[in-house]
């Protein structure tokens, strides 16, 4: 994408950035239902910070709440230390960007950027939505309809849109769940480039890992109203807080073990040289987190390794997912450039160490 002349040049996110949205202690309940539970959260000026989770988790209302669209039933939100609880929406200097996109119909491309450009002469605001649209890769649209746009296209002018008024705190809520995969993919990396150009410290809602692991910073992972993790995309993967966590990223190969003071794990398939929680002791009952990745064809006798039948091979394009059926009762998952053996064969895979990972189990105290 063409870069365009005198657009927003703020430093990206750096890691150690201060502190500029800061949410303390929210909680919000809808009727008997609690919504949000003591939820706590720091963003650094200029990140990207996905609140990811299932659907009704809570995601969305919180980012209504830092919105001001909504009143929490208690807590603060402060922004650059200051407390904006009591501030009105159109007050607080935010840009917003939900699924739909709300565009305005009736107005071209160009009227639906400066919609919020207030205060400005004709000739300034004119120079901004052209800067915008050159931003977003829209470069000439500015004329046409926004009924004329395929959905990638709106989602962009929304996103111009959003960004023209330089918010101080920019929030999209799911921006591009109504895209079909292959534009959402390509669109992902598209935004990231935007967002880091412009520097606007973000929060983006989405329930799709892939989605937040390729455009935050940082991931704050949402469970039933509480904030089950934070970290940095690689870390929440491959080291997750709890087993609710590990299975929500679509980690199933998920088995009971004790924590052993050689650091392996015992477990249902025997001894497993893991990764371990910095917190986990010998003698503790732990999860184990087997990644899909972990498992290699067998070169040699010598080695370790897990044996079952192979129930199933399916081809995914750049891998295959085989299932294999253990003497345990337990079926594992992974995925390998070819498969094992035929179905139905009995078939040896070795296990790394650095695809297991064990952590205390929930029944354990922290």
């Amino acid at each position: 994408m063409d870069q365009p002349a005198g657009r927003d040049q703020r430093a990206p996110h750096q890691p150690g950035a201060l502190r500029f949205l800061a949410l303390e202690h929210i909680c919000k309940t809808y009727g008997a239902t609690p919504v949000l539970r003591d939820v706590s959260l720091e963003v650094a000026s200029g990140a990207i910070v996905a609140l990811l989770g299932p659907s009704g988790c809570g995601k969305t209302t919180l980012l209504r709440i830092v919105a001001g669209l909504e009143a929490a039933d208690s807590g603060t939100v402060r922004l650059a230390g200051e407390r904006i609880d009591g501030v009105p929406p159109h007050l607080r200097g935010f840009g917003l960007m939900f699924q739909d996109y709300a565009l305005f119909p009736h107005l071209d491309v160009a009227g639906n950027v400066a919609f919020g450009l207030h205060g400005m002469g004709r000739a300034e605001r004119e120079r901004r939505v052209v800067e915008l649209l050159d931003l977003v890769g829209l470069r000439g649209y500015g004329s046409r309809r926004v009924y004329d746009l395929s959905g990638g296209e709106r989602q962009r002018v929304a996103l111009a849109r959003a960004l023209a008024p330089r918010p101080r705190l920019l929030m999209l809520d799911e921006p591009l769940a109504a895209l079909d995969r292959t534009l959402r993919e390509r669109l992902q990396d598209e935004l990231r480039a935007i967002l880091r150009a412009v520097g606007v410290t973000t929060l983006y809602v989405t329930h799709d890992q892939e989605e937040a692991f390729a455009l935050a910073d940082m991931v704050a992972l949402l469970n039933a109203g509480r904030i089950e993790q934070v970290g940095a995309p690689e870390a929440i993967y491959r080291q997750p807080a709890s087993e609710w966590a590990a299975r929500f990223l679509g980690l199933g190969n998920i088995v009971s073990g004790v924590f052993r003071a050689d650091g392996q794990v015992e477990t249902p398939l025997g001894p497993l040289a893991c990764r371990a929680a910095a917190k986990l002791r010998a003698g503790q009952t732990a999860t184990v987190v087997i990644y899909p990745d972990a498992a290699r064809t067998v070169s040699s006798e010598a080695e370790t390794c897990v044996e079952g039948t192979l129930v199933e091979a399916q081809f995914r394009g750049r891998v295959y997912r085989v299932e294999l059926r253990l003497a345990a009762g337990l079926t594992l998952s992974f995925e390998l450039d070819a498969p094992p053996g035929v179905v139905g064969a009995s078939v040896a895979l070795r296990l790394e160490r650095e695809g297991i990972y064990a952590l205390p189990a929930a029944a354990e105290p922290g």
